[in-house]
C-alpha cells in the first residue's frame, strides 16, 4: 500500500520561504518518478517539479530559479524548497509518484500516487 504525507504548508510572506516535505512509504522510493503539483482554487492542478531516481530534476517556467525539489531515497523523503515566493504561489500543493522514470510525463493523469496535500498561502 502506498502512502504520500506532506507537511510543511502554511502562510509566508510575498519574498519569504518555506520548505514542504513528503514522507512516502510501501513503495521502493528510489524506483519512482517523484514530483510535486499545486492547485489554485478554480484552476486545473499541474505539475510544478519533478525528479527522477537518479536527482535528474524539471521545473515549471514558473518557479524556475526560485523552487528546488530534492530527494533522500534512503529516507524515502521528498522535499520541496520554495523560495522568493509570490502570491500566484498560493495553492495546495501535493507529492506525487510514478513508477519508474519521469521522461515526458508531466500532467496529474501520469502519476499514480498521490499524498493529502497541504495549503501554501503566500500574502
Amino acid at each position: 500500500h502506498v502512502q504520500l504525507v506532506e507537511s510543511g504548508g502554511g502562510s509566508a510572506q510575498a519574498g519569504g520561504s518555506l520548505t514542504l516535505s513528503c514522507a512516502a512509504s510501501g513503495v521502493a522510493f528510489s524506483s519512482f518518478c517523484m514530483a510535486w503539483f499545486h492547485q489554485a482554487p478554480g484552476k486545473e492542478r499541474e505539475g510544478v517539479a519533478f525528479i527522477g531516481g537518479d536527482g535528474v530534476t524539471t521545473y515549471a517556467d514558473s518557479v524556475k530559479g526560485r523552487f528546488t525539489i530534492s530527494r533522500d531515497n534512503t529516507k524515502r523523503t521528498l522535499l520541496l524548497q520554495m523560495n522568493s515566493l509570490k502570491r500566484e504561489d498560493t495553492a495546495i500543493y501535493y507529492c506525487a509518484a510514478r513508477l519508474w522514470s519521469c521522461g515526458p510525463f508531466r500532467e496529474k493523469p501520469d502519476f499514480g500516487y498521490w499524498g493529502q496535500g497541504t495549503q501554501v498561502t503566500v500574502s
